[in-house]
């Protein structure tokens, strides 16, 4: 058997100060891969360093590292795929023991756990963000990764040419980790070390403003792939408001056979069919999803799998 071509995808906004070191990583540790840097509207010299340092540049106009991922997964073609970011504080040393599990595990995806002793390289409001968005997601989906946001992942052609992108920024991990739960492929995570970034290059992840985009999408994937939950929940409230509101009147009406307060009689029945219509709404949206999910399924088993096959 041929060599599984292997292709490192870069993401890249302002790295002038890191990216030649990470290329070079890269190269030290896959000397036969393909290294792409995508630059994605940079205002320094980021694209004539990542040349200079031998790697293959192209540019994502539109801003967000979401756009440039899904870029990259359309344009490129390889049998496994490296994508970490381009700041140097991943560890290119890792990579083919990545490699090596996704092969001989016929894994889809293997997500690079970060494991950080220097304070500095891992802010203390991102662990906790980390942590909360984590347990969030395991929680809502029944299984989760330790790390759901790590930048560092190792995947498939066939997971890269079946997950359908949407995301713009920095969520795109959130819905990578989701689309892999939902299609119950097979993944693995690996503890791998996280650096302090070099001198000069500052991190583009706003904690609040990055953090609630993240909540935002996890609960929009909640919605979308959970919907007789979601709409399920919201119909149970709506019940329970109008049980509570109905036990006065039900008490009058037994003990006069009247009803005095007829504007709460009609807050009550329109509870309960809003109730009774998210209930439906979330059957009917039960059934799309489910047709959703064998289309993707279906473009997923399209490309085999990685490594030997018996």
């Amino acid at each position: 058997m041929t060599a599984p071509s292997i292709a490192v995808l870069l993401p890249c906004y302002n790295e002038e100060a890191a990216i030649a070191q990470t290329v070079a990583g890269f190269r030290a540790a896959l000397p036969d891969a393909r290294i792409y840097v995508y630059d994605n509207n940079s205002k320094d010299r980021t694209v004539e360093v990542a040349k200079a340092a031998g790697a293959i540049v192209r540019s994502e106009r539109i801003q967000g590292k979401g756009a440039v991922v899904r870029r990259m997964f359309a344009d490129i073609d390889a049998d496994i795929y490296i994508m970490a970011d381009g700041d140097a504080t991943y560890d290119a040393a890792s990579a083919p023991a990545l490699i090596a599990r996704l092969v001989d595990e016929q894994l889809d995806m293997i997500v690079g756990s970060r494991i950080s002793e220097v304070q500095e390289s891992y802010r203390r409001g991102h662990r906790f963000g980390n942590a909360l968005l984590t347990g969030m997601l395991a929680k809502l989906f029944g299984r989760s990764f330790t790390d759901i946001l790590s930048g560092y992942r190792v995947f498939s052609r066939r997971f890269t040419k079946s997950f359908p992108s949407l995301s713009a920024g920095f969520e795109i991990e959130t819905e990578i980790s989701v689309h892999a739960l939902e299609l119950k492929m097979p993944v693995a995570e690996i503890e791998t070390p996280y650096y302090a970034r070099p001198e000069g290059s500052t991190s583009k992840l706003s904690t609040y403003r990055d953090g609630w985009r993240i909540l935002r999408t996890i609960l929009a994937l909640y919605r979308i792939e959970r919907p007789v939950l979601f709409f399920g929940a919201i119909g149970a409230v709506f019940l329970l408001i109008a049980a509570i509101l109905s036990v006065p009147l039900l008490v009058t009406y037994m003990q006069t056979g009247l009803v005095p307060r007829f504007p709460t009689f009609i807050l009550i029945s329109g509870l309960v069919i809003l109730g009774a219509l998210n209930g439906f709404t979330g059957l009917i949206l039960d059934t799309v999803v489910r047709g959703r999910l064998e289309v993707r399924r279906l473009a997923y088993l399209a490309y085999p799998a990685p490594g030997k096959r018996d």
